[in-house]
């Protein structure tokens, strides 16, 4: 179903649609929203209208934002106004507009005013605040519940898993929202916040135990109208992971070719995670988040670029992000993300810094350097362009030279362990927002493409490692740049990219380099100061060695070696989960009942994985669990202890994955 002509709707808008309507009208929202955007059209004022046989004709008038922010805004000729299925149906239809973006017309997070614009990504989709407020403590318990049992697990049953366990123990709630739980002491969030949170626990819990079949409109409502609640109260993170949520269950209800099942679970298991550590009352400023980036004051700073990397969200934002170097070795960025899609992103390479009035643009910078009076930065590592920022271009240096050089020195496994803790945040170097994560460097000898990959050993007896594009998409360079080195096995190139937390052996290079003093290597324009931007630069013929300076083959034919990932048989829990999330609990009971518990829990325990055994028995148990009274009554409706035991295994699948990523880079 396309949605181009619809303009974006505020989740209150749409949540509130979907609440005035009967229980009867309800059943048939679903239906009614198929083909609303096959018959919208753009009115002569800005309008769109949408017409429902000859009676009923709804109209949306957005805001000066673009988005649709008031329920006046959408109306419909029908008799039963507003509270119509035409209306709702409409409204439904339309993409989900970002919680920030509602009111200003800006992203939900966003710089100091000086033009650093970012959309809420990292990434990423009825009740009032005091509606969950009985439900409170069983938030809280869902929390400590689920931690609990997936560290004890971990620690208790994995026998021989080589550290599975100890990651769950040590890292705690993994991943995006959930992300702030071993920080030490942090402010006390309010009533209103815990009650938020408690009300957005409920609707994602009963959102995953209808999973993807089942999710359809109402239930999509009643979380977007939790996540509004929960903004509100000043849980801007939490309300992003609903969002994300919610344009993941309509990806995938509509079968969109974009959409992985794997990426809807982490987007549950996130929210799920956070909503239960807000409840708790025991998270602080940091997981609750803020609806703009915060800046302090950084001093002098003198910085050198390293590469530029497009910026490409599902929201339709799209820019430019340079990575730099500081000095003393630390990571910096200035990104420009503005709404505009892929046509800004492949345009905003070129485009102007604005950082304090320095005479720069992107390109320049990413091999150029500033000098910084009066710097602003962020957590993440981004410089702001206040007031007092001052700004001058000093000349660039080479991968060769310090302080560049020593990210190429350093050993590869120790770099990527440092790299995966300074901020990836399971994105897989998407472009969704790249600032956060630290870049690895590193010299390779290209073996060769396998499938949709390169095959890379890094020099010196390193690990073997996959090179895949930091961003698929076909209108960027990156895929190109990769098959064009591909064709060159032997060649030994400097890389500087993202590793990828889920893949093993997994990096996304960004930017690559001739490697000092080899025979076979890149050979650059001098303008270029040894480095090619693998989403703005497109390496030529010209740029390698000819065919009689290659040195012969390298080896026996290219073959993928072992993949922990897939050899091991926690796959089969990662079934398990992306299950649930597709067909909703009644799936998950029916894949643990009779035989396939035992063929479920067999190779796990064979395996030393002990602990996720027991999660992913206790997960089937509980999602078979409804209780009725002698009327055949249930006597707990309640999703609650399935969120909870889906959510344990969940975590605890997640820090066994990612200790297996650490191994496979060895």
């Amino acid at each position: 179903m396309s949605t181009e002509v619809l303009p974006p709707v505020a989740p209150e808008v749409l949540a509130d649609a979907v609440e005035q309507l009967s229980a009867r009208l309800r059943k048939k929202l679903d239906a009614a929203i198929a083909d609303c955007a096959a018959r919208a059209a753009p009115g002569a004022d800005g309008s769109v209208d949408v017409p429902f046989g000859e009676d009923a004709v709804v109209t949306l008038r957005p805001g000066p934002s673009g988005t649709v922010t008031d329920a006046a805004q959408a109306v419909c000729t029908c008799l039963l106004a507003p509270r119509c299925l035409h209306r709702a149906a409409v409204l439904g239809a339309a993409p989900i507009a970002d919680g920030g973006e509602a009111e200003s017309g800006e992203p939900a997070q966003g710089g100091d005013g000086g033009g650093d614009q970012v959309p809420a990504m990292s990434p990423v989709s009825g009740m009032a605040v005091g509606s969950g407020g009985g439900r409170t403590e069983s938030a809280a318990a869902a929390a400590a519940a689920a931690t609990a049992s997936a560290v004890s697990a971990g620690a208790a049953g994995t026998g021989g898993s080589g550290g599975s366990g100890g990651a769950v123990g040590s890292r705690g709630v993994p991943g995006g929202i959930g992300g702030a739980a071993g920080e030490g002491p942090a402010p006390v969030l309010t009533v209103a916040q815990v009650r938020a949170a408690s009300a957005l626990w409920d609707a994602s819990a009963e959102a995953l135990s209808a999973g993807v079949t089942a999710g359809g409109a109402v239930v999509q409502a009643e979380l977007l109208r939790a996540a509004h609640t929960a903004r509100l109260a000043g849980l801007p993170r939490a309300e992003a992971a609903a969002l994300r949520v919610v344009r993941g269950l309509r990806a995938a209800r509509e079968r969109s070719n974009g959409q992985r099942l794997g990426e809807l679970a982490g987007a549950f298991r996130e929210l799920l995670a956070g909503a239960a550590l807000l409840a708790s009352g025991s998270a602080g400023a940091v997981a609750a988040g803020t609806s703009r980036r915060a800046y302090e004051q950084g001093g002098s700073l003198r910085v050198y670029g390293l590469c530029r990397e497009p910026v490409l969200s599902a929201t339709g934002y799209g820019g430019v992000a340079t990575h730099l170097l500081g000095a003393e070795g630390s990571f910096f960025s200035v990104s420009d993300v503005r709404p505009g899609g892929l046509a800004r992103a492949k345009g905003a390479g070129s485009a102007s810094v604005a950082l304090g009035g320095a005479v720069l643009d992107h390109a320049g910078l990413a091999r150029g350097g500033l000098r910084i009076v009066g710097a602003t930065v962020s957590a993440d590592g981004r410089l702001g362009a206040g007031r007092g920022v001052s700004a001058t271009p000093v000349r660039g240096v080479d991968w060769s030279e310090e302080p560049v050089a020593a990210l190429f020195a350093r050993p590869v496994r120790e770099a990527m362990v440092s790299a995966l803790g300074d901020g990836t945040d399971g994105s897989g170097g998407s472009g969704a927002d790249p600032s956060g994560a630290a870049l690895l460097g590193c010299d390779v000898e290209v073996v060769g493409a396998v499938g949709d990959h390169l095959v890379v050993r890094v020099v010196d007896r390193g690990p073997v490692l996959r090179l895949r594009p930091a961003h698929p998409h076909p209108e960027l360079p990156h895929a190109a740049n990769l098959r064009r080195i591909a064709e060159h096995p032997g060649l030994v190139v400097r890389v500087l990219g993202r590793p990828d937390p889920e893949r093993a052996a997994t990096l996304r290079p960004l930017a690559v380099g001739p490697v000092p003093g080899a025979s076979c290597t890149l050979r650059l324009p001098e303008e270029w100061l040894g480095r090619a931007d693998l989403g703005y630069d497109r390496l030529q013929g010209s740029h390698f060695p000819s065919a009689a300076e290659r040195p012969g083959p390298v080896g026996p034919p290219v073959a993928d070696g072992p993949d922990p990932l897939t050899d091991a048989p926690l796959w089969r829990v990662r079934r398990l989960l992306e299950t649930g999330v597709a067909g909703g609990r009644r799936a998950v009971a029916e894949a643990g009942r009779g035989t396939d518990t035992a063929a479920l829990v067999a190779p796990l325990r064979r395996a030393g994985l002990g602990g996720a055994a027991r999660l992913a028995e206790a997960l089937t148990a509980e999602a078979d669990r409804r209780p009725r009274d002698a009327f055949g009554r249930l006597t707990d409706a309640s999703a609650d202890g399935y969120a909870r035991a889906w959510l344990a295994s969940a975590v605890h699948l997640a820090a066994a994955e990612r200790s297996l990523v650490v191994a496979s880079w060895s």
